[in-house]
């Protein structure tokens, strides 16, 4: 559950977008400078003021703390350090490649680590705690082995300053980064980002996919959703009610899949559906599930690439509409939600988030939807109880079954899985490790090892395991299905005795059920 502790400095540096960029063929006219120095990015700098990354530059979080130390040890030690790539355009100077070099020493002046007024400012005041906790770690580590900015420029060298004090402080008045600049316009600065970002650190699969397919709905709608409709507004150039609406469905969604933030061990029932907001591991979830709620009944589209740019903004209104519909029937109030409780549903017995969990419930759900199949809900709601009862007694077996299974394909197998259980119970059968195997078209039996540790203190895992367990064994089931409520997040309150029969409002004829159970159900 645990993600990489990586730091937020997207603020620091704002982006904008090379397509508003005219072509100006007197730019390489001008005297061009050969080094950025601290000067250069403390506030009130002209340069700093001109200074942008790409729309299409990565996310700056992809350094750790100890990173951002190095970083900022070699800089104050007068070791060598990489050059700065810029590419002038007619209003701003674009960072081709150093933009987290360049963020980490703005932040080092703001003192600004991800929680700071830059950056809250940035994300519309709304920064996870993991953000802040991560920024928090960073300015003790800072502070720890290089000092704070605010030491070397008011009182540090009061007293006697020792040697190495002093050989520090000159670096810093005089040392700059140097700069290399990109000449041509902004395709060229374009071919020239990707070129050397596929060296040195290379993008990842998903920094990539969301880059050249930037303009492209469903990146633009991930990219709302991870941060709740906030940070660089990539939806910025559409029409202004329909960038709203996007912020707004945005908003919503980040809410459904990914809050309460998921804390280890895990303390609590209420998890959220789409697991850790982990950057990469969140954005990866987004896309999949925003292509499974998009997909038609011949299963078109199947990837990211197939849809056309979206110029308007109509097409990534459209794939959150969509998304949201999913969500919605998976969790929440609305009359069509099952309510699915996220600890039987999508997290292993250690309080472990599994994605093809997630994704492989979304896929049949979504399937049910597009194809319009009335009788998928009703069949699922019967053998409800049935069917959490065989996912929680074999949740190691399923996970090792999609463990042998290639990455790409878990998520799809667990649907058919899934698919092929609730059918089974629905006709009669029962369903136990033989039949999960066979479902999943394994050739023999799985042994599932019980490993036990030799520790004498708890890890978090065994934590989480200890308490899920406990808090199952007391957690409200609904009366009409059986089924576990996820209270904190889907619940209807209900009439015993209906109130068209002269049912009252009062505690003693209420009940707590799903949404569907109410409505569809019972009706």
């Amino acid at each position: 559950m645990a993600s990489r502790r990586l730091v937020n400095l997207d603020a620091m540096i704002r982006r904008a977008d090379f397509a508003l960029q005219d072509d100006d063929t007197e730019q390489q006219s001008f005297d061009q400078i050969q080094g950025i120095s601290l000067s250069n990015l403390a506030p009130g700098s002209l340069l700093l003021s001109s200074l942008r990354k790409p729309d299409f530059q990565r996310e700056t979080n992809h350094w750790s703390p100890e990173q951002v130390v190095s970083l900022l040890e070699c800089f104050i030690n007068g070791e060598l350090i990489p050059s700065v790539i810029l590419w002038r355009s007619p209003m701003h100077l674009y960072v081709i490649d150093g933009g987290h070099r360049l963020s980490v020493l703005r932040a080092w002046i703001e003192d600004d680590y991800g929680d700071g007024p830059i950056s809250q400012e940035y994300f519309g005041y709304s920064i996870s705690d993991v953000q802040r906790r991560i920024a928090k770690q960073t300015r003790e580590l800072v502070a720890e082995k290089i000092g704070t900015w605010a030491h070397y420029t008011r009182g540090g060298t009061s007293g006697v300053a020792s040697e190495a004090h002093l050989r520090r402080i000159n670096t810093m008045a005089t040392r700059a980064l140097p700069v290399q600049w990109v000449q041509g316009n902004a395709d060229k600065a374009e071919n020239s980002f990707f070129r050397i970002n596929m060296k040195g650190t290379p993008l990842d699969d998903i920094e990539e996919l969301l880059l050249s397919n930037r303009r492209k709905p469903i990146p633009i709608a991930a990219r709302a959703v991870i941060r709740a409709g906030m940070g660089h507004k990539y939806w910025s150039a559409f029409p202004a009610d329909t960038a709203s609406l996007i912020e707004l469905y945005a908003h919503s969604l980040h809410a459904t899949l990914f809050e309460p933030e998921l804390r280890s061990p895990v303390k609590t029932l209420d998890l959220p559906l789409g697991g850790s907001t982990g950057v990469r591991a969140a954005l990866q979830v987004l896309i999949d599930f925003m292509l499974v709620a998009s997909r038609n009944q011949q299963g078109s589209p199947k990837t990211v690439g197939e849809l056309d740019d979206d110029i308007d903004g109509t097409a990534t209104q459209g794939v959150l509409e969509r998304a949201l519909r999913l969500a919605s029937r998976i969790t929440g109030n609305e009359h069509g939600s099952l309510g699915l409780h996220p600890a039987i549903y999508f997290y292993g017995p250690t309080g472990r988030h599994h994605v093809p969990l997630f994704m492989g419930t979304a896929e049949l759900f979504a399937r049910a939807l597009t194809n319009n199949d009335q009788s998928f809900f009703p069949k699922f709601t019967r053998v409800r109880q049935t069917l959490e009862e065989t996912l929680m007694l074999h949740k190691d077996l399923i996970a090792q079954v999609l463990q042998k299974t290639v990455s790409w394909g878990r998520a799809t197998l667990y649907m058919n899985v899934l698919d092929q259980i609730i059918n089974a119970i629905a006709g009669g059968e029962s369903v136990g490790e033989a039949e999960i195997v066979r479902f999943a078209g394994r050739v023999g039996k799985i042994f599932i090892g019980d490993a036990k540790t030799k520790a004498a203190g708890f890890s978090d895992d065994t934590k989480s395991a200890i308490f899920l367990r406990a808090a199952l064994q007391g957690a409200i089931k609904c009366p009409i299905c059986h089924g576990y409520l996820d209270s904190n997040k889907s619940v209807s309150y209900d009439h015993k005795l209906r109130r068209a029969q002269g049912g009252l409002g009062d505690a003693d004829n209420g009940q707590l059920t799903h949404p569907y159970c109410n409505q569809s159900v019972k009706g």
